[in-house]
């Protein structure tokens, strides 16, 4: 079209006649026409093609969208070595900082499993194995003979042969060493940073296809067995069904928010681990899956064979560096590796409690909070053992290959700020080192301030949601609607919902700033002018307001307390409302609210604001009902209350 275009151009100037001057016109705006649609039918394609995966999505749009990096120069197979070698040294080093002549010497407060022994692996059906090729992406690794999607789109023919080498491997308690080989591909931690510099790079592991498929099934047999013996930590959040970042921090700030509520402000303490994926020892992590877990026999000798000879190489472009041994750490970019490493951290949680410290994990990111005191005699006696729970942490994490950062560690007083102000806590001692108290703290992705007002991290969502939506907006043109709303959900919507949950209860003029994010993806999804009455829009959409959102959140994680479906740590802090007397409000499915002194602190605790909107919904809602169906119902419910509808 664009010869054609050029061609009737020639024409018309050479000619200057009205007739080919027209004919130029329509050609051009045929031309136009065409490459906004091809564009848009472009981008389609993109968001089409990554369904529920933000990450791909933002990486994609993210390239077209900003110029990119100067990329790494010279990917030959001496910069893959080097960078081989860079990684290898890095673990290394942590590895040899630790002088652990036996790691068996120290008492690692494992105890001999009571539970059921898991001995062997029962036989996987095709149909189980089918269901899991179609649940998993259809990224393809580099190692695999033939791609994902081919695999997926001939499952009926392939998945027969993938079930007979997957129940091969689990009944003889042997994993093949062609699905043990990893790709490494460096990439760059910030695109800001120098790609020259080693240092700025993280490596990304990628496994083969098989290799996932059969760790899948391992893995549903390895947590059915966790969770019918109850052998997971009770506040590991981190790779479980029902729990998250988010009840996390719900778990975690209510219970600083009735802290201060009582008149006491919290220590809180963040610890930092180097590189804790790639330092676990395998001998300890068998001992331990064998003693603690209750592994036996085939499923032992399964685990060894999948911890053991596997091996790594980098790769970059057509080039890549050596073999190499990996003789610790868990698989990264595997299925079990997460698992294998809140088993292999398990009892941390009994080496804190023993001094009396609140704690809550999520995988290797470990914090601690306690009770303070605003006279300096008790905060004296706190810190101290503050001090020497650290201490226990830190030899038992070095005697167990794991390296505490004490760098990287934070501390944070949280509290009223007349009881911030009382407070004769300055620092915390940590490796003789005093570490002073900081102003703000990012904790699993929510920036902690001393008062919970949540300011910092409104204005750090505010900021990077702008950044999207100007983004979005750029694209706006060549997207339709449909792809539009995508888009916004997926970077924009994902970030006010992220843990939204701890916002119950903030002063409204926060609130306002959060609704004028959704106000501005509304319009320019909508492509409305810029002061044109928004609430009309919101509704047509079907969009519940943030204010609404954030009760929508809570309602729906009392719901699933009430129904099991939480965390026991959630479940725990909720009580059903009963009576001596037999009366009908005892039917009606209602909690009972702790007692609070502070509108602006207690009440805005979950133990406290989940019971005062659970009783305020109507009665056939808190009647037991689904989760879909309570979610349903519960967004219409909100709707109707937001809009007067």
């Amino acid at each position: 079209m664009k010869a054609a275009g050029r061609a009737l151009e020639r024409r018309y100037n050479s000619s200057e006649l009205t007739v080919h001057k027209l004919a130029y016109r329509d050609h051009q705006k045929a031309y136009l026409k065409s490459i906004k649609e091809a564009r848009s039918q472009y981008y389609s394609n993109i968001i089409q093609n990554s369904p529920g995966n933000s990450k791909q999505l933002f990486a994609t749009i993210n390239h077209l969208l900003k110029p990119q990096s100067a990329p790494l120069t010279g990917a030959t197979e001496e910069k893959c070595n080097d960078f081989m070698t860079f990684f290898r040294t890095k673990i290394a080093k942590i590895r040899s900082s630790f002088s652990v002549s036996s790691p068996s010497s120290f008492p690692t407060a494992d105890q001999q499993s009571g539970s059921r022994l898991l001995c062997c692996f029962p036989e996987v059906t095709q149909p189980e194995v089918e269901d899991i090729i179609k649940g998993m992406r259809s990224s393809t690794c580099a190692l695999d003979p033939f791609p994902t999607a081919l695999v997926k789109a001939n499952i009926s023919v392939i998945s027969p042969f993938i079930t007979m080498i997957i129940n091969q491997s689990i009944q003889s308690g042997h994993v093949p060493f062609v699905l043990k080989t990893a790709i490494i591909r460096p990439l760059l931690k910030k695109p800001t940073l120098d790609p020259q510099t080693l240092a700025n790079y993280r490596p990304i592991s990628n496994l083969p296809f098989l290799s996932k498929v059969l760790e899948k099934v391992v893995a549903r047999h390895l947590h059915d067995h966790l969770k019918y013996n109850n052998l997971f930590e009770k506040f590991q959040s981190s790779f479980r069904s029902a729990h998250s970042t988010e009840t996390a921090l719900v778990r975690v700030t209510n219970d600083l928010l009735m802290t201060a509520d009582a008149g006491s402000p919290s220590l809180l303490v963040l610890l930092d681990l180097s590189a804790a994926f790639d330092t676990v020892d395998h001998g300890i992590l068998l001992k331990r899956l064998h003693h603690s877990i209750g592994l036996n026999n085939t499923v032992l000798r399964w685990f060894e064979s999948y911890l053991t000879d596997r091996s790594e190489f980098v790769a970059m472009g057509s080039s890549r560096s050596r073999l190499h041994a990996v003789d610790c750490g868990v698989p990264q970019g595997s299925v079990l590796g997460p698992i294998l490493f809140i088993l292999y951290m398990l009892p941390l949680g009994k080496v804190i409690s023993r001094l009396g410290i609140s704690f809550h994990c999520y995988a290797d990111d470990t914090q601690l909070y306690i009770k303070t005191d605003t006279h300096s005699s008790t905060s004296s006696t706190i810190l101290s053992t503050v001090t020497a729970c650290l201490e226990e942490i830190r030899a038992w994490m070095t005697h167990n290959f794991l390296q505490l950062n004490s760098s990287k560690t934070e501390a944070i007083l949280i509290g009223s700020p007349h009881q911030i102000r009382s407070s004769s806590i300055t620092c915390i001692t940590f490796s003789g080192q005093d570490i002073p108290l900081s102003s703000l703290v990012t904790n699993l992705g929510v920036k902690f301030d001393p008062h919970l007002t949540f300011e910092a991290h409104i204005k750090h969502l505010c900021k990077t949601s702008f950044l999207h939506l100007r983004n979005i907006a750029r694209l706006r043109p060549t997207l339709t609607l449909h792809d539009a709303e995508k888009l916004i959900h997926a970077f924009v919507s994902s970030r006010l919902d992220y843990c939204n949950a701890l916002l119950i209860g903030i002063p409204s003029k926060s609130i306002q700033k959060l609704q004028h994010i959704q106000n501005s993806a509304a319009g320019i999804l909508m492509r409305v002018r810029k002061y044109e009455h928004i609430t009309p829009i919101l509704r047509s959409l079907h969009w519940l307001p943030i204010s609404a959102r954030i009760e929508y959140k809570v309602s729906l994680l009392t719901h699933q307390c009430i129904h099991g479906n939480a965390p026991s740590y959630l479940q725990e802090l909720l009580t059903p409302q009963t009576s001596a007397r037999s009366l009908r409000s005892t039917n009606t499915h209602r909690l009972r609210p702790p007692k609070t002194k502070s509108r602006t602190i207690g009440d805005r605790a979950f133990c406290a604001a989940a019971p005062r909107l659970w009783n305020a919904l109507p009665e056939h809602l808190r009647a037991p009902q689904t989760t879909n169906g309570f979610k349903k119902d519960l967004k219409t419910y909100l709707f109707k209350k937001f809009f007067n509808v």
